[in-house]
C-alpha cells in the first residue's frame, strides 16, 4: 500500500512519485529542445546541404506556428485529461505521438517533416499541462515541500534542455540533420519507458478523470479525436507541400489573431458562465492579467530559437581552437545558466522571506531583465552588421540577463496556476497559461521573420523596448494583481518561491527554454 503524498519523503525528501515525473520531464524536453535547436537552421540551411531552403520570413513564421500550436494544443489536452483520460494516460498517449512525430521528422521529405510537426505539437499537448498537474497532486494543498518539488521538477526540464543541443545539434550539423531529429525521437522513447516503469509511484490521484463521462460521450469525444487528428494531418501536409494557396506569414497572422480571441473568450466564459464563485472570479481575473505580460515575455524570450539562432550561425564567430563549433549549441546556454543560477535564487528568496517580491514585481523584474539582455544584442548586431562577426560573449551575456528574467517569471508562473485554478478546471486552467508561451511563441516567429525588412539590430530594439515598457507596466499594476490574487506579503513569498528553497537544488521553465512546451 504507498504511502500517502503528504507523508512520502523517499525521493530526495519528496514523494517517490516526483522521480518518475522529473526523468519523463527530463526525456521529453530533451526531445523536444533538440530538435527545436534544428529547426529554423534546418528549415533555411540550403537544399545542397540537406536543408529545406525556406527564405527567413517563411522559416521563422512556420517555426513561430510550431511552437505556438505546441502550448496551445495543451488547453485541448487539459480537457481531455479532465473530462476522459486522467492526467496519467494523458502523459502516456502524449508521449507516444511525440516520438512518433520525432521519427517522422528523421525521414527525408517535406510530407513526413510537416506531419511530424503535427503529431509533437498533439503530444506535447497532451504531455506538457497534465504532467504539471501530476506534480501538484503528489503533495497536499499546504505541504511545505510543494514549491521546491516543483524546483526540482523545473531542474529535470532544464536538464534535458542542456543535454539536447549538445547531442542532438551535433549530429544534425555535423552529421546529418535526420540523425538530429531521430536522436530527439530516441529521448522521448526513453522517458516514456521509464514513465511506465514508474507509474506505479503516482499514488494514483491523476488515474481518473475529474469529471468522467457517460460512455455515450466519451464515444463522442473519441471520435471527434481522430476526426480532428485527421484533419489536423492534413491541413498541415497540405500546407507545407503547396496543396493549400496560403502563405506561412499568412496563416500565422490568422492564428495569432485566433489564438487572442480563444483566450479571451476563455477566461470570459470562466467569469461569466462557468460557476464560479467571487473568490475564485477574481483569482482567474488575476491570472488573465499576468497571462498579458506573460505572452510579451515570451515572444521576447522565444526569439532564442529564431532570430538569435540566425544570429549565432550568420554574425557571430564561433571558432574556438581551430573548429568551429555548432550554431545549435548557444541552445545549451540558457538551461546551463538555469541549473547554475537557480541555488542563487533560492538563497535570495529564502533569505529575503516575505519581504520577498511580490508575483506581479518578479513579472516586472523578469521582463525588464529580458529587455536589458535584448539591449546588448542590439550593440552586437550593429557591429555585425558592418561586416565583421563578433565574439561569443555577447550572446553568453544577453543569455545571462534572459535567464535571470526567466526564473523570475517562468517557475512562479506555473506555481501560481497551480494554486489560484479552480481544482475542477485545474487541467483547463494550466493549458490556458501555456497559451501565454503559445502566443508568445507565434508573434516570436512573426518578429523574428522581419529581419530581412528591419535588420537584425532593428528587431532587437524593438523587443527591448517593448521588454521594458511591458516590465514598467507590470509594476504599476503590482498592486491591484495582489488585490485579486488575495495574497498578503507572507503568502506571495510561499507562493513565488518555487526555487525558493535549498531543498530544491539546481532547478528550473518554457516550458520555455525552457523553457516551455
Amino acid at each position: 500500500m504507498p504511502s500517502t503524498p503528504s507523508q512520502d519523503s523517499s525521493f530526495l525528501g519528496h514523494p517517490r512519485g516526483l522521480a518518475t515525473l522529473f526523468f519523463t520531464e527530463m526525456w521529453e524536453r530533451f526531445s523536444f529542445y533538440g530538435m527545436k535547436a534544428l529547426l529554423i537552421l534546418f528549415m533555411t540551411g540550403a537544399t545542397v546541404q540537406g536543408g529545406l531552403g525556406f527564405d527567413t520570413p517563411t522559416a521563422a513564421a512556420i517555426f513561430g506556428l510550431y511552437t505556438a500550436g505546441v502550448y496551445l494544443s495543451a488547453l485541448p489536452g487539459g480537457y481531455l485529461a479532465d473530462r476522459l483520460w486522467g492526467q496519467e494516460r494523458a502523459v502516456l498517449y502524449g508521449g507516444i505521438l511525440i516520438a512518433a512525430g520525432h521519427f517522422s521528422l528523421a525521414v527525408p521529405s517535406k510530407a513526413t517533416f510537416f506531419a511530424g510537426l503535427v503529431l509533437i505539437v498533439l503530444g506535447t499537448g497532451l504531455l506538457k499541462p497534465n504532467i504539471s498537474i501530476l506534480v501538484g497532486r503528489l503533495y497536499a494543498s499546504q505541504d511545505e515541500r510543494r514549491e521546491a518539488g516543483f524546483s526540482l521538477f523545473y531542474m529535470g526540464i532544464n536538464l534535458g534542455g542542456f543535454l539536447a543541443p549538445l547531442i542532438c545539434g551535433t549530429l544534425g550539423e555535423k552529421v546529418d540533420w535526420h540523425w538530429g531529429f531521430g536522436a530527439a525521437g530516441v529521448g522521448m522513447v526513453l522517458g516514456l519507458v521509464q514513465f511506465v516503469l514508474g507509474k506505479k509511484k503516482l499514488e494514483g490521484p491523476g488515474m481518473q478523470a475529474h469529471r468522467p463521462p457517460t460512455e455515450p460521450l466519451a464515444r463522442k469525444i473519441r471520435g471527434q479525436i481522430f476526426v480532428g487528428l485527421g484533419l489536423g494531418a492534413c491541413l498541415a501536409v497540405g500546407l507545407g507541400i503547396g496543396w493549400i494557396p496560403l502563405t506561412a506569414v499568412q496563416l500565422a497572422n490568422f492564428a495569432a489573431i485566433a489564438i487572442v480571441s480563444m483566450a479571451i473568450g476563455f477566461f470570459a466564459y470562466l467569469l461569466v458562465m462557468g460557476g464560479l464563485d467571487s473568490m475564485e472570479k477574481k483569482k482567474v481575473a488575476a491570472i488573465a492579467m499576468l497571462f498579458i505580460f506573460a505572452s510579451i515575455f515570451w515572444a521576447g524570450f522565444e526569439q532564442g530559437g529564431s532570430s538569435l539562432s540566425i544570429f549565432a550561425r550568420d554574425m557571430t564567430d564561433r571558432v574556438v581552437g581551430g573548429w568551429e563549433f555548432p550554431a545549435s549549441w548557444f541552445q545549451f546556454v540558457n538551461s546551463f545558466y538555469v541549473m547554475l543560477l537557480v541555488p542563487v535564487f533560492a538563497v535570495l528568496w529564502t533569505r529575503l522571506g516575505s519581504r520577498q517580491p511580490s508575483v506581479p514585481v518578479k513579472f516586472a523584474v523578469g521582463l525588464t531583465l529580458l529587455g536589458a539582455g535584448f539591449l546588448v544584442l542590439t550593440r552586437a548586431a550593429q557591429l555585425a552588421e558592418t561586416g565583421a562577426k563578433v565574439g561569443l560573449g555577447w550572446l553568453v551575456v544577453a543569455y545571462f540577463l534572459h535567464t535571470c528574467g526567466e526564473l523570475c517569471l517562468s517557475p512562479v508562473g506555473l506555481s501560481m496556476v497551480t494554486r489560484l485554478a479552480p481544482e475542477r478546471f485545474a487541467g483547463q486552467m494550466m493549458g490556458v497559461w501555456f497559451i501565454s508561451m503559445s502566443l508568445g511563441n507565434l508573434l516570436a516567429g512573426l518578429v523574428a521573420g522581419k529581419i530581412v525588412q528591419w535588420s537584425m539590430s532593428g528587431v532587437f530594439f524593438g523587443v527591448a523596448a517593448v521588454c521594458m515598457v511591458a516590465g514598467v507596466l507590470m509594476a504599476g499594476l503590482a498592486g491591484p494583481v495582489k488585490g485579486l490574487m488575495g495574497q498578503g506579503n507572507r503568502a506571495d513569498a510561499e507562493m513565488d518561491s518555487t526555487s525558493a528553497s535549498s531543498a530544491a537544488g539546481p532547478a528550473t521553465e518554457p516550458v520555455g527554454s525552457s523553457s516551455s512546451p
